[in-house]
């Protein structure tokens, strides 16, 4: 592509999840931009790697950027609500956490309400800290309602995503590109062509002969990473010694009650199984690490602990952990696999690929391909993957168990400095050090390190200027506030009948 010319056509390669994520935003933002076109390249014989079926709270940002109705797209993709994630097994087996999305008690003076509640604690409070998070009783009590606008309301701390059927998700975000002029075209690609002289891509042959010609290229091909990895030759920087698991086995069981508005995660000997439970089946999988565990035992601790019969026989998948060494390199940006890959513990992989769309946006190229802007697209998304990177390896790093060599290893191995100086503060004074580019919020660190074990010693000594007996006063009340809220809440179940019961599948 001419440095110096505008981007009128737009090629992505690719479908699935992240393809058409991104052709529903592109096509959304570029609506009124009638000179730019958007052409989608995928193929129906290629399958989709559906390992992502729960999100966190951001997707209502990237909906609301395609003014999604919230009914129709839970109707549309089965979906059900997420409080949080349940961790079973982690710290040690029978040991079980949930990592709620809402917040934890309310602000008291200039000491984050964490502090108060390690201050109690260490004159002698023994109530956990789950007792100050409505989204965590909630969950806990199979209820659901949307958080409350109102900043007074205790409804305002709770804080929710979905789990959702990602083959329906791509389907319902097909129709919304489609009808918004995004050209879908049926093919595999069998060659990506680069233009002679300046290196970008020019265009990609299709294996009916059909080239595919564009200004600027989507990679949405998956771990295969056909043009940015492949065509462009961006390297791929390996995170396995953080990350050790590589393979996961998925499949999909029958519809369970909808009385767990939450994800879980079981700890196994030498990786985890999710359970993601939807209105019309339960997605499940198996995470591990093939050379502590062999992909039959995979299969057999999947199978046998699944809560409805399974649908299929489980997909097997193999990866492995980590990053591009850049996203946007030339005239291609890669979303999604084809951009790395952080195995789906914290469901963070439909964020990324939303991330990277909406970072594309910002930085759309209206004349020219500024090295500036490529290079601050690189750093940003690099330091946001980074920092996803850290909180998946707290989970694993921070663990009594030493049963297996697979958690002896994880409990031993070196892990990054920025999440080491991250433990050692919170453990010497419960502060939470922030980062640019944190994904999670502070109570999402809170809620996993805790409950991987790690007690500050300290506290903050702003939270010293309450007296003790007013202290306990505070706490109590915010208790029974909490409890009060979460009792009176509807099922999830009523809600989703109220509201945004989908029909039965075909």
């Amino acid at each position: 592509m001419n440095g110096e010319a505008p981007v009128r056509s737009i090629v992505i390669a690719g479908g699935g999840s992240a393809g058409w994520m991104a052709a529903a935003a592109l096509s959304r933002v570029l609506g009124g931009a009638d000179h730019v076109s958007i052409t989608l390249v995928e193929s129906e014989e290629i399958g989709i790697v559906g390992v992502g079926e729960a999100t966190i709270p951001p997707i209502q940002a990237f909906n609301g950027i395609l003014g999604i109705n919230n009914e129709e797209f839970i109707r549309a993709t089965q979906a059900t609500f997420k409080l949080g994630i349940e961790f079973v097994n982690w710290l040690r087996p029978g040991h079980r956490y949930l990592h709620p999305f809402g917040a934890y008690g309310q602000p008291v003076g200039l000491a984050p309400f964490h502090q108060h509640w390690l201050r109690a604690r260490q004159l002698g409070d023994p109530v956990g800290i789950e007792a100050y998070s409505l989204t965590t009783q909630a969950a806990m009590r199979g209820r659901f309602q949307r958080p409350s606008s109102d900043p007074r309301s205790v409804l305002s701390t709770m804080a929710y995503a979905y789990h959702f059927d990602a083959a329906l998700y791509a389907k319902y975000l097909r129709a919304y590109a489609e009808a918004r002029g995004v050209v879908r075209r049926e093919g595999r690609i069998a060659q990506v062509n680069l233009d002679g002289e300046t290196g970008d891509i020019a265009s990609l042959l299709l294996d009916d002969g059909g080239v595919i010609a564009g200004d600027l290229f989507i990679d949405c091909t998956g771990f295969r990473s056909l043009l940015l990895g492949q065509a462009l030759g961006v390297g791929y920087e390996d995170w396995s010694r953080w990350l050790p698991c590589n393979s996961a086995q998925a499949v999909p069981s029958g519809k369970v009650p909808e009385d767990t508005p939450y994800t879980r995660s079981t700890a196994w000997g030498a990786g985890w199984q999710w359970r993601i439970p939807l209105q019309h089946r339960t997605g499940n999988g198996m995470v591990y690490c093939n050379s502590y565990m062999t992909d039959a035992e995979a299969g057999d601790i999947l199978l046998g602990n699944l809560d409805s019969p399974a649908l299929a026989q489980p997909m097997q998948l193999r990866f492995t952990t980590g990053r591009r060494t850049k996203f946007w390199h030339r005239n291609c940006v890669a979303a999604g696999l084809s951009s790395g890959f952080l195995e789906p513990l914290e469901s963070t992989s439909i964020h990324l690929i939303q991330s990277s769309i909406t970072r594309l946006i910002t930085s759309f190229p209206r004349a020219r391909m500024s090295p500036l802007l490529q290079a601050e697209y690189n750093r940003q998304m690099g330091n946001e993957f980074e920092r996803v990177r850290d909180f998946l390896v707290l989970h694993y790093s921070a663990t009594e168990r030493d049963d297996t060599p697979f958690w002896r290893y994880c409990r031993t191995m070196p892990i990054p400095d920025s999440l080491a100086e991250k433990i050692a503060l919170f453990r010497e004074s419960g502060r939470l050090l922030e980062r640019p580019h944190d994904l999670f919020w502070e109570s999402s660190w809170l809620a996993v390190l805790l409950g991987q074990g790690i007690e500050p010693t300290g506290h903050d000594p702003m939270a010293d200027s309450v007296p003790p007996a007013e202290l306990d006063r505070m706490l109590r009340a915010m208790r029974k506030t909490i409890a009060d809220a979460a009792e009176a809440l509807p099922t999830q179940a009523d809600y989703i009948d109220r509201y945004c019961r989908a029909a039965p599948p075909a």
